[in-house]
C-alpha cells in the first residue's frame, strides 16, 4: 500500500551557489558519505530528501542527515533512513522506499514513494 508520494526539482546552479554562500549547508543537509559528490548529484539528493519529507506529510523535526541516498553497484539509488526519519516512517507503517533521481538541463529531480506492507 502506498503511504505517500513526493516529487521535487532543484535548479543545480542555484543550489551550487547556495552551498558556496553557506558552507555549513553541506553538513546540515548531507551525510559524510554524500558530501564529496558533485553538485549535480547533491542537488538530486536534496530533491530526494525534499520528496521524502513530502511523502511523509512534511512533519516537523526531520533531520536531513537522517536520510542518505546511496548508489547500488548497478547504478540504482536507494534510500536509507535512521533517527527522526525512521521514527516517522515506522509510525506511518512505511517498510519500503522507491526513489528515482535525474539531473539534466540544469535541473535535478527526484521522485519518491513510501510503501507499507500489505496488511
Amino acid at each position: 500500500m502506498i503511504v505517500g508520494v513526493g516529487i521535487d526539482v532543484v535548479d543545480i546552479a542555484r543550489f551550487g551557489a547556495a552551498l558556496e554562500r553557506t558552507p555549513g549547508l553541506l553538513t546540515r543537509l548531507f551525510t559524510e558519505a554524500e558530501r564529496p559528490l558533485a553538485v549535480r548529484s547533491l542537488a538530486a539528493r536534496f530533491a530526494a530528501k525534499e520528496a521524502l519529507a513530502k511523502a511523509l506529510g512534511a512533519p516537523p523535526g526531520l533531520l536531513w542527515t537522517d536520510a542518505e541516498i546511496r548508489r547500488a553497484a548497478d547504478g540504482r539509488p536507494s534510500l536509507h533512513v535512521r533517527g527522526t526519519i525512521a521514527a516517522v516512517a515506522e509510525d506511518r507503517g512505511v517498510s519500503r522506499w522507491h526513489v528515482s533521481l535525474s539531473h539534466d538541463g540544469g535541473i535535478a529531480t527526484a521522485f519518491l514513494i513510501a510503501e507499507a506492507a500489505n496488511t
